[in-house]
């Protein structure tokens, strides 16, 4: 069992692919410093603490959402955050393994 799914992440390259290919949003949830360091091309940077203010501005974007960040446990607890308010999310984990399926 990788590090990963020790967080509950299951979703695959398959499953990231074909976000990506119907227009997926990536919205990478590390902090500013972190993302400045390095983030999926197109991204866009919506940090853990401050993902619950953003629900109406996510939800405007009319698009399913990839949720990313190091390892894939902040970016899960978006997830959840994002499903609670019905939104169309997957856990894409740690922003390189996104990043990879974009190429």
């Amino acid at each position: 069992m990788s590090f990963f799914n020790l967080f509950g992440g299951s979703i695959g390259t398959d499953t990231i692919k074909e976000y990506l290919e119907n227009g997926a949003v990536v919205i990478d949830v590390r902090t500013e410093m972190e993302f400045a360091e390095g983030h999926v091309e197109g991204s866009k940077n919506i940090p853990l603490n401050s993902i619950g203010f953003n629900i109406d501005e996510i939800k405007k974007l009319n698009k399913p959402i990839i949720t990313c960040c190091r390892s894939g446990a902040r970016s899960g607890s978006a997830e959840n955050v994002l499903k609670q308010n019905g939104i169309d999310v997957i856990n894409g984990g740690p922003w390189g393994n996104v990043a990879s399926c974009k190429k």
